[in-house]
């Protein structure tokens, strides 16, 4: 006799702000976890990476070698290896375990705002406000891109990566998809310069936020609008957008100092987070947990669900 499946638990949202870590690299230019969500990664103005261990508040080890400051990085599916890029026009390669530069790409002509892995971190995406997106192999000692992408008609401020599809947000308004199986490229205007995009988890859905204040769901094959989120401040600045580990929430930070929530079928507004007096520069969600990274100014701050009990001292 088979027995029913329980309920699965009602997703939670991150409530409780359990940990705030300082930083000590000027402002906090970006937070992104790891691929397993242990660890986490911070970008400085002060030019500086650093891996931490955002659940305990430890800092693990520091990564020296950007010329300006550090503006995205990416760790690798095996975690042996980061990727950053920042406004030195340079794209770096590093080993986790030494903390050494194993590449510099140069190529870009400008700043390059974001950057990511493939899914075997043999390739490193990168976009840049050249309006180009660049893709350096790891394996090859050849200083050159294997593939430049210029389509965008102004600068390429976020790029996310899937198995065979690379996601691109433009300051030109435009959410670009190069499925790079079948080689066609697809293109959905929006009107407003995109500040970040991703996708959900489940494949079927994009999602983009723009200067306008406003979140747009899509639906990645047909570009079909299938929500709209608002309620948030977003005119001037890079922020970053997130969808919640199960896709039942969209998440964005906001230059009124607070992260919102919207509940994504219903699009009402769910959760606000108070997270500091100024703008959110950046946010990352925990992939397989109600968890929540927000870098405001030059500290970082860990969210979790209400019913999270957390160990020892909470601020380092």
């Amino acid at each position: 006799m088979a027995f029913p499946r329980p309920r699965p638990a009602r997703p939670e949202l991150p409530r409780r702000r359990v940990r705030t870590v300082e930083c000590g690299q000027g402002a906090v230019r970006a937070v992104r976890f790891n691929v397993d969500g242990n660890y986490c990664l911070t970008c400085g103005s002060d030019k500086s990476l650093k891996l931490w261990n955002p659940h305990k508040g430890t800092a693990l080890r520091t990564y020296q070698g950007h010329g300006y400051e550090v503006l995205d990085a990416a760790g690798s599916f095996d975690n042996s290896q980061l990727c950053s890029c920042g406004a030195d026009k340079t794209v770096a390669l590093w080993d986790v375990a030494t903390g050494q530069v194993v590449r510099k790409y140069r190529g870009h002509a400008g700043k390059v705002n974001c950057v990511q892995f493939n899914e075997e971190a043999t390739i490193i995406v990168s976009g840049s406000i050249d309006s180009t997106i660049r893709c350096w192999d790891c394996r090859s000692r050849r200083p050159d891109p294997v593939q430049v992408l210029d389509e965008a008609k102004d600068g390429v401020s976020s790029v996310k990566v899937s198995d065979h599809e690379i996601l691109s947000g433009s300051v030109d308004g435009r959410v670009r998809r190069y499925d790079l199986r079948a080689g066609q490229l697809y293109s959905d205007y929006i009107g407003s310069p995109i500040t970040s995009v991703c996708f959900s988890k489940d494949g079927q859905c994009t999602l983009a936020a723009s200067l306008d204040s406003t979140l747009r769901l899509l639906d990645k094959e047909t570009g079909e609008l299938l929500g709209e989120y608002t309620g948030h401040r977003s005119t001037a600045y890079r922020l970053d957008c997130v969808l919640s580990e199960q896709d039942t929430h969209v998440g964005c930070a906001s230059e009124d100092g607070n992260v919102y929530f919207w509940d994504l079928v219903e699009g009402s507004l769910a959760l606000s987070l108070a997270v500091g007096r100024s703008v959110v520069q950046s946010l990352s969600f925990h992939p397989t947990l109600p968890c929540l990274l927000a870098a405001t100014e030059g500290h970082i701050q860990l969210w979790r669900e209400e019913t999270f009990q957390p160990d020892g001292d909470t601020t380092t």
